[in-house]
């Protein structure tokens, strides 16, 4: 068994709290990526589950063993860094033979064998006599990745493996790496600051800020039902809208009050409270121009203040009063920066959320459907 169980794990520099007792069970064989900004946490907490960094307090278990005080050689681990972290003066065979013979009892026989067939499933039988210098960054990181292949580890660490490489690259080698993942079928942790990247690669994500975990959940109930406002604005692009409203409660349900417009919200049991005030949220797909919507209830008017063309659709930046609501729009549409649009929203996705940004609301269910995910190399 190679699951993760982290429980409480904490990670203290001087006065500061890098990573503040989140606990997080990662099942054998899942791919889970950590998300999050810059200063998160997230990269700290991979490298203490390396066991390149010490743990302050917690417990980490890696399938039946405790790992806390393992040297990083004893854990059945392999990490892959931002960096490629290649020998210059050595070729990518050797690159991915090096360490070998530290960790295991294998002969130099059976090491190429590991290094062949690393090679094979990787595509890259031709760079093996080739040195980093000779080495593009795509295949620089395929070396590195074959590195960690070989040691056939019980669990794989990849921290930002692609956010050296050109946009183009690390589509294709997201793609890579999922189909890699189905072959050798390892559990995996990959950090990633891009949402993008979490998003098209993770069976779960945890979206990670300040040292905590936000939530844990699979990509696309992430996205639908985020727990959080900051998951809501940090997940997505652009991100989740969200402007302070008054809720006005009657007999006959719940408005959401701006002073630019007022939205009836549908399944007013659907909240977990019944505060007067809130920040609605709804992400830029879910409002529409309702000259081009079907069958419009709610409506109300925005300045169009900034277009910018995407190719797929229209992003408009649309004022309400002093906020700014982002809106997409079918691509081509007449419209110009000062014009006056009526818009209307998908009353099926909007959410409300309290002072302390928990979400308090969202307006259809969530569905269990929706959580059995299966990535496939396309997305």
């Amino acid at each position: 068994m190679s699951d993760i169980h982290i429980d409480g794990l904490t990670k203290e520099f001087d006065d500061v709290t890098a990573v503040d007792d989140i606990s997080l069970d990662v099942d054998d064989g899942e791919f889970l990526v950590l998300v999050g900004p810059s200063g998160c946490g997230k990269s700290t907490t991979l490298r203490m589950i390396a066991g390149l960094e010490d743990i302050t307090s917690g417990e980490l278990r890696i399938g039946d063993r405790r790992v806390n005080d393992l040297e990083p050689k004893e854990r059945s681990i392999a990490m892959v860094f931002q960096n490629y972290a290649l020998y210059p003066h050595m070729t990518g065979a050797e690159n991915m033979k090096f360490g070998m013979k530290s960790v295991s009892d294998y002969t130099d026989e059976e090491i190429d064998q590991r290094v062949q067939h690393a090679a094979d499933i990787l595509d890259i039988p031709e760079l093996l006599e080739r040195r980093p210098s000779e080495l593009s960054g795509g295949e620089r990181q395929r070396v590195a990745i074959g590195r960690a292949i070989v040691r056939e580890p019980d669990v794989f660490l990849l921290d930002e493996p692609l956010s050296n490489l050109d946009a183009k690259l690390r589509v294709q080698m997201r793609a890579e790496l999922l189909q890699l993942h189905r072959e050798i079928d390892a559990t995996t942790l990959y950090v990633t600051h891009d949402q993008t990247e979490a998003m098209t690669l993770g069976d779960r994500v945890a979206v990670l800020n300040d040292g905590r975990i936000e939530q844990v959940d699979p990509p696309q109930v992430l996205y639908d039902y985020p727990e959080t406002r900051f998951v809501a604005e940090f997940i997505g692009s652009p991100a989740m809208n969200t402007v302070p409203v008054t809720l006005r409660w009657d007999d006959e349900g719940v408005d959401a009050v701006h002073d630019n417009f007022e939205l009836s919200l549908p399944n007013p049991e659907s909240f977990t409270e019944r505060p007067t005030s809130g920040v609605f949220g709804v992400r830029p797909e879910d409002i529409s121009l309702a000259r081009n919507a079907d069958d419009v209830a709610q409506t109300f008017e925005a300045e169009v203040s900034v277009t910018e063309p995407l190719g797929e659709s229209l992003l408009l930046h649309c004022l309400i009063g002093d906020d700014e609501l982002h809106v997409k729009a079918e691509a081509r549409s007449t419209i110009a920066p000062g014009d006056v649009v009526e818009l209307t929203v998908d009353e099926e996705r909007l959410h409300v959320f309290d002072s302390a940004g928990e979400a308090i609301y969202h307006s259809s269910p969530r569905e269990a459907a929706s959580e059995d995910r299966v990535n496939t190399p396309e997305a």
